[in-house]
């Protein structure tokens, strides 16, 4: 694939996930895909498999009671990796978080093979989840 097929893929991504799309999510990323979490939260690490990435994603709005918001700012898009630049929203025990975030999103035979997610603010990212 090319840099725009994979633009068109992560700009895709995050339309379904904005939608509550778990079963096109899931459609985008290979069986055995990783993605990486910063920080030491109780989100953070390793999600391995597209299985425990999505629970992930479920996870992110259930604690947040369904207000998490991802906007993409931006797509980079390269022949292996793309980059997303995004901001985050979400409320959760009275608290709001805002914060601004890159996601490198290797690309393999058409689908997501592994994504590394880069936080604004780690340490906030993991109190507020947490």
């Amino acid at each position: 694939m090319g840099s725009q097929e994979n633009i068109d893929l992560v700009r895709r991504g995050y339309d379904a996930f904005g939608a509550g799309d778990m079963a096109t999510l899931g459609e985008l990323f290979n069986d055995d895909a990783v993605w990486h979490v910063g920080g030491s939260g109780a989100l953070s690490g390793d999600k391995s498999g597209r299985d425990a990435i999505l629970a992930y994603f479920g996870e992110l709005v259930s604690r947040s009671g369904g207000t998490v918001k991802v906007t993409l700012d931006d797509v980079v898009g390269g022949d292996n990796h793309t980059v997303g630049v995004q901001r985050n929203h979400a409320e959760r025990d009275g608290k709001a978080m805002d914060q601004r975030a890159a996601l490198v999103f290797t690309i393999r035979d058409g689908k997501v093979a592994e994504v590394y997610e880069f936080l604004e603010d780690t340490a906030r990212n993991d109190e507020f989840w947490s």
